[in-house]
């Protein structure tokens, strides 16, 4: 299902529920009801819940979209990393140099093409690509330097790989889910408290009333939406992408 049905359908839900709870609640209403009647106090607390709501998903929101960017750079770390592992190898003799060129080709190819969308559906990195970087890996350290000029060149290409392995492996680690489902116990539990606190102010059925409270139901659906959209940074609509691959290795680009 569309990441923009869910949400259309979780707005759409959100407003009906609250507006059938103003219908039927008016119809339990006598006629003498004054809705100016609603005590200071609950008009306070209506207001701090919606203050105290609005910072907590604020911070949500700020949350997973650190953890997208944090996962974003964590890609393009590991494919300048290559990038740097396939151009420094010029320094090798042919046969090697093809040798380590083709893995990282291999790798990048696997990654974008299989392995991105492991980490969307299952939200973990596959153990084909780690052989696969374990193969670079071996490539560059396995082979002795016979000059100079290509004993410069192999710590720095060492360093590379390390630096391509490492970056991998932060991308392991912001693969899946960044909330805990505690806090989106929280999160659900206060939107629900925080759209209730609306029926205690007394809302009657004006227009302005109903269409204040469908836009506020809807507002508080819409950025939970946000929210799990951004949960998961390999999985969904607002994703980390894996354009720094497609920059640095075009070929790897699909419909190459």
């Amino acid at each position: 299902m569309s990441e923009w049905l869910v949400l259309t359908l979780a707005m759409a839900a959100a407003c009906a529920v609250v507006l059938s709870v103003v219908f039927l609640r008016h119809r339990r209403i006598g006629e003498d009801d004054d809705p100016s009647e609603t005590p200071d106090v609950i008009e306070y607390m209506t207001m701090m819940i919606g203050v105290i709501y609005a910072i907590v998903l604020g911070l949500a929101i700020a949350g997973v979209w650190e953890a997208r960017g944090a996962a974003q750079e964590y890609v393009r770390q590991e494919a300048q990393a290559l990038h740097e592992v396939h151009a420094r190898a010029q320094a090798y003799p042919p046969e090697v140099r093809a040798k380590i060129r083709g893995d990282v080709d291999a790798y990048v190819s696997y990654v974008v093409t299989k392995e991105w969308k492991a980490m969307a559906d299952h939200g973990a990195v596959t153990a084909r690509g780690t052989e696969l970087l374990e193969r670079i890996r071996r490539d560059v350290t396995d082979y002795e330097p016979q000059t100079d000029h290509e004993g410069q060149a192999y710590q720095p290409l060492v360093d590379q790989v390390g630096a391509a392995d490492d970056a991998r492996s932060a991308r392991a680690g912001s693969a899946g889910d960044t909330m805990p489902g505690v806090v989106w116990f929280g999160l659900i539990a206060g939107a629900l408290v925080t759209v209730g606190m609306v029926f205690a102010l007394q809302i009657r059925r004006s227009f302005r009333e109903l269409l204040l409270a469908g836009l506020f139901s809807a507002l508080i659906a819409f950025l939970l939406f946000l929210i799990w959209d951004f949960d998961a940074p390999f999985g969904r609509g607002i994703a980390a992408t894996a354009e720094p691959f497609f920059h640095h290795f075009p070929q790897a680009a699909p419909g190459d």
